[in-house]
């Protein structure tokens, strides 16, 4: 079957609509709040577009895209309708996120607090920056947006060495290792950037070991808040093992008001918006599927639901 109902939920829905109405006048389209999706809305879609599903499940449902970086939301300690495709956007995350990873990277390198608070203190203190140069940078996840990653700390001359789960070779790290080696990886180096899918294998990986072996390193989070383990992350801040905490992303989100990370003096909380999703990059990323579909092709961006990407 093609579909030709399409149902779009999630913060992009009306902007979706409107772009998808202009592109494809053909299809049938429903924008929902996510929380206000019931049966007959179910009932009546082929297709499924947002960023995580309904509470009531897809079951019905033909497709489902997913518009975000991830499809843990739809796979992670889910029940997926087993005859139901899924696929992601397309839409290349990895420069993005790459850009905010170098502006925190560069803010502590060159002792922006540090200037910013004696600045308001009317100190002056002149406090000498570190360059990027020949730093060592550990990035869990070499995947695309890893590797974004790498080629802007490359660019800048940092070493740069990935982690994944078979630890074979790949452009353009400079080497890649297993993950069973991370607590080594984080003792040797001075950035830790966990970039990797949330999957059964990947949760709390980061924890108590691999964090207490680091020497000083900055962290920063701009995969999935589940990789780490909070309470151990707090505790090696707090050991100065990690010397810094940036992360975007959380176990639970909104970040509760009552967590310690809001307040942690070495923790930077931005609100998960290192890699944002643009409505013509979800436009492009669904279309292309349709038009897979259309042709009797299987879409490049269907989702290998046992590995959990």
């Amino acid at each position: 079957m093609i579909p030709r109902r399409v149902l779009i939920v999630d913060r992009l829905r009306d902007e979706l609509a409107v772009s998808l109405r202009r592109h494809r006048p053909d299809l049938e389209l429903r924008a929902r709040d996510r929380g206000d999706i019931g049966p007959d809305d179910i009932a009546w879609a082929d297709a499924y577009v947002g960023f995580a599903p309904p509470a009531i499940g897809l079951d019905g449902i033909a497709w489902v895209h997913a518009i975000g970086a991830g499809v843990d939301s739809f796979l992670f300690r889910r029940l997926f309708p087993s005859g139901t495709l899924l696929t992601r956007t397309t839409e290349p995350f990895g420069d993005r996120i790459a850009e905010y990873c170098l502006s925190h990277a560069l803010a502590d390198a060159q002792r922006h607090g540090e200037l910013a608070d004696a600045a308001r203190r009317r100190r002056w203190e002149p406090l000498l920056p570190a360059s990027l140069s020949g730093t060592r940078v550990l990035v869990l996840g070499t995947g695309e947006v890893g590797q974004g990653i790498a080629r802007t700390f490359i660019a800048l001359g940092g070493e740069v060495t990935g982690a994944s789960r078979s630890g074979g070779a790949r452009a353009p790290f400079h080497r890649v290792m297993p993950v069973d080696g991370l607590a080594e990886g984080v003792s040797a180096s001075e950035w830790f950037i966990l970039a990797a899918p949330l999957t059964e294998q990947t949760h709390h990986l980061v924890g108590e070991r691999v964090l207490r072996a680091g020497r000083g390193v900055h962290l920063m989070n701009v995969g999935r808040g589940a990789l780490v383990e909070e309470p151990a992350l707090l505790d090696a801040l707090d050991r100065k093992a990690i010397r810094h905490a940036t992360l975007d992303v959380f176990e639970t989100e909104p970040l509760p008001p009552e967590s310690p990370l809001w307040t942690h003096p070495k923790v930077t909380v931005t609100p998960h918006i290192s890699g944002p999703t643009t409505v013509e990059g979800a436009v492009e990323g669904f279309l292309a599927v349709l038009t897979a579909l259309e042709r009797g092709a299987v879409p490049e961006s269907v989702v290998d639901r046992v590995r959990g990407y």
